[in-house]
């Protein structure tokens, strides 16, 4: 046990070690001055961008299956003048071209002026824009996926399949998993642990700095040291499953043979995956902080009590839970 709590401090210390991989830029005390230099656009460009997190220049990635644009001026089409209009596709590149506010437009004040490859403008209501596009970064692509609520959907079913199937053969083979018939490493309950403290980080976000959420999704980085300070947890946390994951398959792997260790992997995948989607959703419901601590005790119990080992077989060396018969060579150890 000493041992494995020594592994995570040097984990832990090699996660603090990127904080030198960045340096906060210096405050300048003449921002204000260089500020009345900028242009009435470039002030109202950037006054956007401090709400909505982008700006003109921004580079987006249609992800549905396409999205109409209106050739002319949005006056033009609010006057019920004649217009043109055309479409974009999925997977196609656009960048945005012009930002307007029409405060008379009962749908939706802002208009997004977009440009593509081939030198075609259009424009789109924001509202619409924001359902049907995704930032052109592959940070934002993944988030944007992971959140989709067909891919959560198809996660309930997969886990509660493979749920089923493990405890079927739990049952009938006394197969190993996490929390009931665990193998000799902590690794394994402590990626659980992170995953559902992480996904309750996850939803907290959410509900109470939506902004903060919104702005890494348009400006996405892997130095969680670039960030506020929640996100700065959040980020970690996520570096910290990845370590931890390959500790605990790594321990997998040495401790049962290929089946097994292949059979309890994909246990441990989908008692993590039940935990991100309990935790993530509970919490939207105020329920999912209290619910943490009961499975954090759950969790650190089980462990305690049926995967530590703390003794050795006086005969063929074998780790035990308790005294008694080894189950190994059968001598009786008292």
């Amino acid at each position: 046990m000493r041992n494995k709590i020594i592994h995570i401090l040097l984990m832990l210390m090699t996660v603090t070690a990127f904080t030198g991989c960045y340096s906060h830029k210096p405050k300048t005390s003449g921002a204000m001055s260089k500020l009345t230099s900028y242009s009435q656009h470039q002030i109202d460009s950037i006054s956007f961008s401090s709400t909505h997190h982008y700006t003109n220049g921004y580079n987006f990635v249609v992800k549905s299956d396409s999205i109409m644009l209106i050739r002319q001026q949005p006056e033009e089409y609010l006057s019920h003048l004649p217009t043109d209009s055309f479409a974009i596709h999925k997977h196609q590149h656009v960048v945005v071209a012009d930002i307007r506010e029409l405060p008379n437009d009962n749908v939706d004040s802002i208009w997004i002026q977009l440009a593509t490859a081939d030198y075609r403008f259009g424009w789109v209501h924001e509202s619409r824009m924001i359902k049907n596009v995704v930032p052109d970064d592959p940070i934002s692509q993944f988030i944007s996926t992971f959140s989709d609520v067909h891919l959560l959907i198809f996660l309930i079913v997969i886990v509660v399949i493979s749920l089923f199937y493990l405890i079927r053969k739990i049952s009938s083979q006394r197969a190993h998993i996490v929390h009931f018939n665990d193998i000799r490493s902590f690794y394994p309950t402590f990626l659980c642990l992170l995953v559902a403290c992480s996904a309750t980080l996850y939803a907290l976000i959410q509900m109470y700095a939506p902004q903060v959420w919104q702005h890494f999704y348009y400006h996405p980085t892997l130095n969680p040291f670039s960030q506020p300070l929640i996100m700065e947890v959040f980020l970690s946390s996520v570096w910290l499953m990845l370590i931890v994951g390959l500790a605990a398959v790594d321990d997998a792997r040495h401790q049962l043979p290929a089946g097994e260790a292949l059979l309890y992997t994909a246990g441990l995948a989908a008692v993590c995956a039940f935990d991100y989607i309990v935790f993530s959703l509970t919490t939207l419901y105020y329920v999912g902080i209290p619910l943490f601590f009961v499975y954090l005790w759950y969790a650190l119990r089980q462990y305690y009590h049926h995967s530590r080992y703390i003794y050795v077989c006086g005969n063929c060396g074998a780790l035990l839970r308790r005294k008694g018969r080894c189950p190994h060579c059968g001598m009786m150890n008292e």
